[in-house]
């Protein structure tokens, strides 16, 4: 009993040296974790990887190892994401496929044949979503919908088909991608955007506390990213603190590398931000957003 005890505290205390280590200086701790290739044999299925942080976290698990399998809309995109990292990484597995995550049988059915292909998916990640939506009350309603229906209804029919399989395993690693907008009701353009990456935390948090009530060894982590600047959001103005893809995609992977229950990143400051708007007024948060 003793030597367990011992186990375990050595183990929580190593999780939490890894976890502020990932925090804090996320690119040293993944130049640690590909010298040890820690995803060899393992599987990550990454949603919306065509494109901006969905691509550049299936390049980053790849350099750790991973066997990859990508899906989203564009297969000229994943196509040639493939021969990339294929060439780069040649003892890695990567499939691709075809996924337009408004289909939710689809969901279930790519989700499925992946895990078939691979023959066990070790964590998934729920990245596909749209930034767009308009203030309440000026006719945008359909455009507003569709950001919440992507965002959120998508992300619950991934989260599902995830669960299944990690369910049938009994172990994974749930990753859902929100964002720093979920911490408070936002005005403008971000109204619905943060509203549906909130619900989106909310149904991660209560998956993890199903998990803690039937004691299954399924992790959840939710990841609130900052503003990242990608191909996506080139045009935007200049938003406080941002930082570029390769260092936001860096913050991420390793956050989810340390398999933080929940993580801003990157941490410093979106750490600090995060606490400070859920507590401030909300007209001092309207100056942050």
């Amino acid at each position: 009993m003793q030597n367990k005890l011992m186990t375990l505290v050595a183990q929580t205390a190593k999780q939490g040296k890894d976890q502020a280590l990932s925090a804090l200086q996320p690119a040293r701790y993944l130049k640690g974790l590909t010298k040890a290739q820690v995803g060899r044999n393992k599987t990550v299925l990454v949603t919306g990887a065509s494109s901006g942080l969905g691509e550049g976290m299936a390049k980053l698990f790849a350099k750790l190892g991973y066997n990859l399998a990508i899906c989203a809309r564009r297969t000229d995109r994943l196509e040639q994401l493939k021969a990339d990292l294929t060439e780069l990484y040649p003892d890695i597995k990567i499939a691709y496929r075809v996924l337009d995550v408004t289909d939710y049988d689809t969901i279930f059915e790519v989700f499925n044949a992946f895990a078939k292909d691979f023959g066990q998916i070790d964590r998934v990640v729920v990245n596909a979503g749209i930034g767009e939506s308009r203030r309440i009350g000026k006719g945008r309603f359909e455009t507003n919908r569709r950001t919440a229906e992507i965002n959120f209804i998508s992300a619950l029919a991934q989260c599902e088909a995830a669960m299944n399989i990690f369910r049938a395993q009994n172990n994974g690693h749930l990753v859902v991608i929100s964002s720093m907008s979920a911490m408070r009701g936002l005005p403008k353009h971000m109204t619905t955007y943060g509203a549906s990456k909130a619900a989106l935390a909310h149904l991660a948090e209560g998956i993890r506390a199903d998990m803690l009530l039937t004691k299954l060894p399924i992790k959840v982590s939710t990841i609130y990213p900052g503003y990242i600047r990608t191909e996506i959001n080139t045009n935007a103005k200049p938003l406080p603190f941002e930082v570029d893809a390769d260092t936001g995609t860096k913050a991420i992977v390793a956050a989810i590398e340390s398999e933080m229950v929940e993580a801003c990143v990157p941490s410093l400051p979106w750490s600090i931000v995060g606490h400070a708007m859920k507590h401030l007024p909300l007209n001092v948060v309207n100056k942050i957003s």
